[in-house]
């Protein structure tokens, strides 16, 4: 396993942590964005917060607070929501999660388009930290916003949670994904799901972020990037910021890692025969995203189960339209398959789009166990052809009901089950197979 490179900046790091159950307050949080500022006097900003299925990460009021902050002291600023290859956010949404910072001031990512070519990492670099299992290189791309040298501060916000394609998400994720271009964003994905996704969940040095780390230091290292870090849990819907650390270096991010270690990873006593996720409709509208229900709780799931995942706001599969096509006509198919489809020298469809066959790989359960969606938006036949089991949600939210099921286990009818209400804030593992 790959163990890091050291980061050669050094700042002033802040670190807050909290002594309260229910977290940092905002207070504490704003005198802590405040100190960070200290000495800093700059023209033009530009931060890199989370898009809306982060919503949770408490970047909407960090982001709201340096903005007035910084206007207040003379500066312009912009915002761009990281978004990979996430659907644009709506006004709504940006006023729901920022406030009331101006609409106007929002910039969209445009991963296809939007970014230039830092430069390549090496075909044989990747193969020494993948043992041999990745040899492709694979080009550095980045929003051109993040070069243009008329910001003189870039504050890149964002959630330390645990991550399927990188370990734990954020720091250079956010900059190399969230406002990356599509060579790095496919080719990165399909690192991680050809390494082992259970290899990497819940840990902090993996082979994607050795890379991603190593495009910083080669590449970003002389721009004025300022990493703003959290560590929350969401109980009943009320974020609770757990820790915040900010700093120029890689030492917030491992501070970080840490603690989320110990704040979003559940260890369940055995295999979860049933497991029923609920994804909240203004977060999750595709698989795409939704599928997190599978990612966070596979290694929690015993063999045979069932995951059900009831998805009121679930109406299409991939976040754009192309994605979408390819998740419809390949489907959750299985590592196996997928990697089958991948290879085949009649599907350029599937290879030019990385990330999309990666996604497939990740959404299976490679028949270790049933994954049943339960939709509105979408037909069951729909549901089917992709590669999952179907059913009816009023009659399942009927039965189980995510407004009176408590997170954890649960019982409905004689029946055992666990029960999570948002699984992108958490990683759910059978202690039993973590410890074999």
């Amino acid at each position: 396993m790959p163990q890091g490179i050291p980061f050669r900046r050094e700042s002033m790091d802040i670190f807050r942590t909290a002594e309260r159950e229910e977290g940092l307050t905002r207070e504490e949080i704003r005198e802590a964005l405040v100190q960070s500022l200290q000495g800093r006097t700059p023209r033009r900003v530009l931060i890199l917060p989370p898009d809306y299925t982060r919503y949770h990460s408490n970047a909407g009021f960090i982001t709201n607070v340096y903005y007035h902050l910084l206007v207040e002291r003379g500066a312009e600023v912009d915002i761009m929501p990281a978004l990979g290859t996430h659907a644009p956010m709506t006004e709504a949404e940006a006023a729901d999660m920022f406030g009331d910072v101006p609409f106007g001031r929002f910039l969209v990512h445009n991963w296809r388009r939007d970014v230039e070519k830092l430069g390549d990492v090496s075909g044989e670099y990747l193969s020494s930290i993948t043992e041999g299992l990745w040899n492709e290189p694979i080009a550095c791309e980045i929003n051109r916003r993040v070069m243009d040298e008329s910001y003189d501060l870039i504050l890149s916000v964002g959630q330390v949670v645990p991550h399927e394609v990188i370990g734990m998400s954020n720091h250079t994720k956010n900059l190399f994904v969230g406002a990356g271009g599509s060579d790095m964003i496919n080719k990165s994905h399909m690192v991680g799901a050809v390494y082992g996704m259970e290899r990497m969940m819940g840990k902090d040095h993996t082979p994607v972020r050795e890379m991603f780390d190593r495009c910083f230091e080669t590449y970003l290292s002389k721009r004025p990037i300022l990493f703003v870090l959290t560590v929350t849990t969401a109980p009943g819907g009320n974020i609770r910021t757990h820790g915040l650390f900010i700093g120029e270096g890689r030492k917030c991010l491992t501070e970080a890692v840490a603690l989320s270690q110990k704040r979003n990873i559940d260890f369940v006593e055995h295999g979860i025969r049933k497991c029923v996720v609920y994804l909240n409709p203004d977060e999750f509208k595709s698989t795409w995203l939704g599928n997190k229900a599978v990612y966070r709780t596979r290694m929690a799931m015993a063999d045979g189960g069932e995951l059900l995942i009831l998805a009121p706001g679930v109406e299409r599969f991939g976040e754009d339209l192309q994605v979408d096509l390819l998740i419809r006509k390949y489907g959750y198919r299985g590592r196996l398959t997928t990697l089958e489809a991948f290879r085949d020298p009649k599907n350029s469809d599937i290879r030019e789009n990385m990330g999309a066959a990666a996604h497939l790989i990740h959404g299976s359960s490679d028949g270790r166990f049933r994954i049943t969606y339960a939709v509105k938006n979408i037909s069951k036949q729909e549901i089917e052809e992709a590669g999952y089991c179907a059913a009816d949600y009023d009659e399942t939210a009927a039965r189980y009901d995510p407004f009176k099921l408590t997170p954890g286990y649960n019982t409905v009818d004689g029946e055992e089950i666990y029960f999570i209400p948002n699984p992108a804030l958490g990683l759910w593992i059978d202690r039993e197979r973590f410890n074999g």
